[in-house]
């Protein structure tokens, strides 16, 4: 069996995605390369299996899913070396203030005490814009879970910000 070749609207659509997709793998894994190495590996494997896409569906939601897996599978991989997010490793597009980057920094340490399955359920709702039914259906998990877990997340994110003295800005969904 051979693969069909993708046609230019959906390769115009993955294209598309791009951004979207490396700016969640940034934020879920915290160093560069890495989350380049997720997004690379993720378009490989779409690209592989475009086939299977179903196009009245959406390949925004099919593309998070695929990296969700991926991310899963390299989790689970022993001996798997993480490098925590550093100083170095903030790449802002533009020149920040001083007090933005502090901010920043508060953020990210934050997001990276949460546990995985709870940062990924806040990136993807909170900085992904996914509702909560594209969410559960790109991790694999009933809607109350992605609704528990968003939950803890937003608690855990309030506490945290609140012992390093920041105010909170997260907005509340129902």
């Amino acid at each position: 069996m051979t693969a069909s070749l993708p046609t230019s609207e959906e390769s115009v659509q993955m294209v598309a995605c791009l951004p979207r997709l490396r700016r969640y793998a940034r934020a879920l894994i915290g160093e560069r390369s890495a989350a380049d190495d997720l997004v690379q590996d993720t378009c490989e494997r779409a690209w592989t299996r475009l086939a299977s896409w179903r196009r009245d569906s959406d390949m925004r939601a099919w593309l998070f899913g695929i990296m969700h897996n991926l991310h899963v599978d390299q989790r689970r991989k022993p001996g798997l070396i993480t490098t925590p997010m550093n100083d170095a490793s903030l790449d802002v597009s533009t020149r920040a203030t001083q007090t933005d980057f502090l901010e920043i920094q508060d953020i990210e340490a934050a997001l990276a005490q949460l546990r995985v399955e709870h940062r990924e359920v806040l990136l993807l709702v909170a900085l992904e814009d996914m509702c909560y039914e594209e969410v559960a259906n790109i991790l694999g998990i009933p809607l109350g879970t992605v609704m528990s877990r968003l939950s803890r997340a937003r608690e855990k994110m309030r506490s945290l910000m609140q012992a390093n003295g920041q105010a909170t800005l997260l907005k509340v969904v129902k």
